[in-house]
């Protein structure tokens, strides 16, 4: 059996020999000459890495006889074993923790000094539950100093108490406001010389009482939206009136919309504002009081604008469009006003340069006018103001985080612009009233055009102190060639607020007031009051310093000091009426919960 196994494997090797050597033998007759071709590659040669394929860490194998692993089972042989040890409890480091601020929902402050004056504040806020609170406040301050020059009472007292409602829900919020506020002035500004003081004008100052009351109460509501069409709407009525027969009301009504245009907004403002009165009293150029001024003014105003943000560009065009009408003269107006605002960023936040030019109608009143000068007469002529435009370039910024500045000049044309001049001495009136001495203000309105220049520098060194100034210079231009009366060229001021550690703080604030014109008439029997002889007023410029220091007490209670007109000057803010000098006063403040 080996011998036969032996020679068949000898013949399969002789067989495979000879193939082998056919093979090689028929190759070597087959090659020929091929001659020589031209080839033209069209595409350079890309070589490619063929796919890799894992090979399988564990091939299937199909062998029968494939051994089997045998099922082995584990177990634990537990012994106890008795150990002493006993491991140390960690401590965990302890980290110095500040104490949260103590908060209060209430404070009262109250304080006296000289001459006479008191102040009194009082604040709460409460929240009635997540969505809704409340805040009540009043204030108060009030000075029974008088001059030892003039022959009227100087009594002064402001009171004003304020209420508000506030609710919050998912999509919007609504609230609503009262407020009330009683003033008490005196027309103690009468000339030292002059006619009243002649013996033969048989004036007694003694008997003259030149006290004016103010009253105001006033009430609104407002809505805002989020994610809809509609933003908001505001709703105030105020009514207005003194002790001497003159009567205020005014409504105002301001609801908004917006509406997304892909990257733009489009948005429409409405505004609808009526002021209606009456004086009892007539003008006081008449030589007798004759009748009394009515006067009313609707408003009906709608500004479409459209916002445009493109990276450092922010632009606002729009248009306001109002129409206005008297409703005493049957007059009517329709005005159309620009409303285009610009920013660019010129260099991230170290400079961003602003310009616009934007105008309106302004809604004058007589709550208006006594809030600016409160020593107006009850003989007033209502008239609004055409702003037709105020146009304005600056540039803003901050130089260091803690260093910001604004710098801007402006050119405003206003038409009927109301400037406060003296009322004429008026000797020859029949009639008792304590406001025709020379001792009261009316309204003239002259067409004004102001080139202005603004300057100013804020520094915020940290949460502790504060320190800014401004500045601003006013070049007039008026229609009838006269000065703009009671109006300074130059104005400026300084704040600081500086908390000195834990307990103390303190503060101050400085402000100029540059030179102003107005002048003095004095009435004619049979006159006209254009003939009336007139003498020109310049009132000097002023500057004023404020400070004010405190300490804290403990969380809740705290004492301060403060000191007005430091430089004790008895400047005139208005022709013939002296501020008091230096005054100090004292008091404290108390945080509690109510």
């Amino acid at each position: 059996m080996a011998k036969e196994h032996l020679m068949r494997r000898a013949i399969k090797i002789s067989v495979m020999l000879l193939l082998c050597v056919f093979q090689f033998t028929y190759a070597q007759e087959e090659e020929e000459d091929l001659g020589t071709e031209t080839v033209t590659v069209t595409k350079a040669y890309t070589p490619t890495i063929s796919d890799a394929f894992k090979i399988k860490s564990v091939p299937n194998m199909n062998d029968s006889i494939v051994l089997q692993k045998k099922k082995i089972d584990y177990s634990i042989f537990s012994v106890p074993v008795a150990s002493t040890f006993t491991p140390a409890k960690a401590k965990a480091s302890t980290v110095k923790k500040i104490p949260p601020p103590i908060l209060f929902n209430s404070y009262a402050s109250a304080g006296g000094g000289n001459p006479a004056n008191i102040m009194a504040k009082f604040y709460t806020s409460h929240t009635i539950d997540r969505e809704s609170g409340y805040t009540i406040g009043l204030d108060h301050n009030s000075s029974r100093g008088d001059f030892d020059n003039l022959p009227l009472n100087n009594i002064f007292s402001d009171t004003r108490l304020d209420a508000s409602f506030k609710k919050r829900d998912r999509d919007y919020d609504w609230g609503a406001d009262i407020g009330v506020q009683h003033q008490l002035y005196n027309w103690y500004g009468t000339p030292t010389d002059g006619p009243l003081f002649d013996p033969l004008a048989l004036i007694d100052f003694d008997v003259i009482d030149a006290r004016q009351n103010y009253f105001m109460g006033e009430a609104g509501a407002h809505v805002n939206f989020e994610d809809s069409y509609f933003k908001g709407a505001k709703l105030q009525y105020r009514r207005f009136w003194d002790a001497v027969k003159s009567g205020e009301n005014r409504v105002i009504l301001e609801p908004s919309f917006d509406f997304p245009l892909g990257e733009e907004s489009f948005g429409i403002r409405f505004k609808a504002d009526y002021v209606n009165g009456s004086f009892a009293n007539a003008d006081l150029n008449n030589t007798e009081n004759t009748s009394g001024i009515n006067y009313g003014h609707l408003q009906v105003g709608v500004n479409p604008s459209l916002t445009m943000l493109r990276d450092d560009l922010s632009l606002n065009l729009g248009i306001n469009l109002v129409y206005g009408l008297d409703s005493e003269r049957s007059d009517s107006n329709f005005y159309i006003y620009p409303a285009v605002t610009a920013s660019y960023r010129l260099l991230d936040e170290l400079a961003i340069a602003y310009a616009g030019i934007e105008g309106e109608l302004i809604q004058n009143s007589y709550y208006g006018f006594v809030e600016e000068n409160p020593f107006v007469s009850p003989t007033l002529t209502i008239q609004p103001t055409d702003n037709q435009y105020d146009s304005y370039i600056g540039l803003r910024g901050q130089l260091l985080p803690n260093l910001s500045y604004n710098v801007k000049g402006s050119y405003t044309a206003e038409n009927r612009k109301p400037l406060f001049n003296l009322n004429p001495e008026n000797t020859s009136r029949t009639d008792e009233k304590a406001y025709f001495y020379g001792n009261s203000f009316e309204v003239f309105y002259d067409d004004l055009k102001t080139l202005g220049i603004f300057a100013e520098l804020n520094i915020d060194v940290n949460r502790n102190f504060t320190l800014g100034i401004n500045g601003n210079y006013y070049n007039y231009n008026t229609e009838t060639g006269n000065p703009a009366w009671n109006l300074p060229e130059v104005e400026a001021s300084v704040f600081l607020d500086y908390q000195i550690g834990e307990k103390w703080f303190m503060g101050a604030n400085l402000f100029y007031v540059g030179e102003r014109k107005d002048f003095s008439q004095i009435a004619q029997p049979n006159t006209q009051p254009f003939d009336f002889p007139t003498t020109i007023i310049d009132l000097d410029s002023y500057f004023d310093a404020n400070a004010h220091i405190g300490h804290r007490l403990t969380d809740q209670l705290s004492i301060f000091v403060r000191a007005s007109n430091i430089a004790n000057n008895n400047y005139q803010r208005w022709a013939n009426f002296p501020v008091q000098g230096l005054q100090v006063l004292g008091g404290a403040t108390f945080k509690f919960d109510l």
